[in-house]
């Protein structure tokens, strides 16, 4: 009897073979569009809209896309909030991005580390040369600070979220409103010209909007795949924030319209 199989003979016909190679594939055009749709990846692809289902269902169980009615739209612009440890995107952009932050850390005094990917990566290489005082609202980043013996490190307490093991709530925002820090050092998940920095929690971003105002300078650490995107929550306008750090991806239009707003953008 024959074991023939008419969709895997179909989806061998194209240029990826294999369904890794069809799923890569497919995450480049993500990240590259905004937006994939069926149709059109079964087309660029030359496999079936069948074929084209199973690796969406696949990324999307990964964490890695959302399926929508007839496609696939990127995890960061929407609320589904991937766990820090899965944002491995942009690894490159991120270290870069921290290793410039370095030259906007004070010699001595206080500053503020906000949780996320790119602040993590910045205690990482955070200096142990210098005496300063470091608040965070960050486990993993306490963990990794800690370490260095000139730095005095506090968590701002509160509930632990799992997805993200930062500190929110009452407690979080009572110890924020006695804290006058030199830096704050951001993340987000999305900016927009629009709608300004936004976040998918609503807890997050209610810590994330009072450590705009717990320090004197407030600088942005943000990938090029956050700009234009938009999450559930607002936390801070453009206008909030001093200084964006971000990488050479971001477009030349985008740069000048964020500039516009009164932004000063370092790309790395």
């Amino acid at each position: 009897m024959s074991t023939h199989n008419p969709e895997e003979a179909r989806a061998g016909q194209g240029r990826f073979r294999y369904a890794a190679q069809r799923q890569q594939a497919i995450l480049q055009l993500l990240r590259s569009t905004g937006e994939v749709t069926a149709a059109g990846l079964a087309e660029e692809l030359d496999v079936t809209g069948e074929t084209i289902r199973k690796d969406l269902i696949v990324l999307e169980r990964q964490g890695l896309l959302r399926r929508v009615h007839g496609g696939a739209l990127p995890v960061e612009g929407l609320s589904f909030e991937p766990e820090v440890g899965a944002r491995l995107d942009y690894a490159q952009e991120k270290t870069r991005i921290a290793r410039a932050a370095l030259a906007h850390l004070p010699m001595g005094g206080s500053v503020l580390l906000d949780a996320g990917s790119t602040t993590a990566k910045l205690a990482e290489v955070f200096p142990a040369d210098r005496e300063l005082t470091v608040f965070t609202n960050a486990l993993p980043i306490a963990l990794t600070l800690i370490t260095r013996p000139n730095l005095t490190v506090y968590t701002l307490g509160g509930r632990l979220r799992g997805r993200t093991l930062a500190t929110v709530e009452g407690w979080a925002a009572r110890a924020l409103g006695e804290v006058n820090a030199d830096v704050a050092f951001l993340g987000t998940n999305g900016i927009s010209l629009e709608r300004g920095l936004t976040t998918p929690d609503p807890a997050e971003a209610a810590v994330k909007r009072l450590m705009t105002t717990s320090a004197q300078r407030r600088v942005l650490l943000a990938d090029s795949s956050k700009i234009g995107r938009v999450s559930l929550c607002r936390h801070a306008e453009l206008g909030d924030i001093d200084h964006l750090i971000t990488d050479t991806g971001i477009s030349r239009a985008d740069a000048t319209a964020l500039r516009s707003a009164g932004l000063t953008v370092e790309q790395v």
